[in-house]
């Protein structure tokens, strides 16, 4: 069916902060069942008002289009994307099932521990996790940075300001998920902005990061990085350059979509 090109905005705007962690755990993982984690308790309370509302959609052509339904949503959603770019580039960057469910999900997981890697959104990166030196001794390897640079180019071709009147539109197909998620007093873009806050804190350390490796997978050795949330460990791996191209993309979209100032 033919679907208005902007509507891809309300994918890429949430990719933004979503897509890089799927490139995370399929990098530093290895295959393996895992249980998402419930949201904390304070999470699910009622808050007391919404924070950063959507305002009313404008009447534009996209504003108009009739919205589908939640469930079947993924074939208008990757069809708009593959318009835009290519459908090679939507089948490198988003799984193709439940698309804004596992946007959803892994949003609300970034500022945690640990996400529900089997509902990831997108496809594996491509390449090997590299390190210098050995398990118990070893230093982030530079060259890992030029993996992520593909979607970080795409990130940042993006137009917030286009992709957020969309936003407006399609708010309710996140709004519905999220509270699907088990929020049923709960407002995503309320999330969303504090998912944005979250990234945007995020410290960039200076010198060669040192890592270990207890396990399978490669951890910080400075256990003050390695118990910091997940979405600010994916922006400390992805390299300074990459992270500072993430971090501008989130200042623009959250000046667009936030009503309350930042948390300093």
């Amino acid at each position: 069916m033919a679907v208005n090109k902007p509507m891809i905005g309300v994918a890429a705007g949430v990719i933004v902060v979503a897509v890089g962690i799927g490139y995370y755990f399929h990098s530093h993982r290895a295959p393996e069942p895992s249980t998402p984690e419930p949201p904390v308790a304070a999470a699910v309370e009622a808050a007391p008002g919404i924070a950063n509302p959507i305002p009313a959609p404008g009447a534009d052509a996209a504003a108009t289009a009739p919205l589908p339904a939640l469930n079947d949503s993924d074939a208008t959603l990757l069809e708009a994307l593959a318009q835009l770019s290519s459908p090679a580039a939507v089948k490198d960057y988003l799984q193709p099932e439940n698309v804004v469910r596992h946007l959803v999900v892994t949003i609300d997981n970034l500022p945690r521990q640990r996400v529900a890697v089997e509902k990831r959104p997108t496809t594996a990166v491509p390449g090997t996790f590299a390190a210098n030196g050995d398990e118990l001794n070893a230093t982030l390897d530079p060259r890992n940075f030029d993996r992520y640079k593909p979607m970080v180019a795409v990130i940042n071709g993006l137009d917030m300001r286009s992709l957020a009147a969309v936003y407006t539109h399609f708010y309710p197909l996140f709004q519905q998920s999220y509270q699907d998620l088990g929020y049923p007093n709960g407002y995503f873009n309320d999330r969303l902005v504090a998912v944005i806050d979250m990234m945007l804190a995020t410290p960039q350390p200076a010198g060669p990061i040192q890592l270990v490796r207890p396990n399978v997978m490669y951890t910080f050795a400075d256990p003050a990085l390695e118990a910091r949330p997940a979405g600010q460990k994916l922006l400390i791996r992805m390299g300074p350059d990459n992270a500072a191209v993430i971090k501008a993309k989130l200042t623009e979209l959250r000046a667009i979509i936030a009503a309350a100032p930042p948390k300093h």
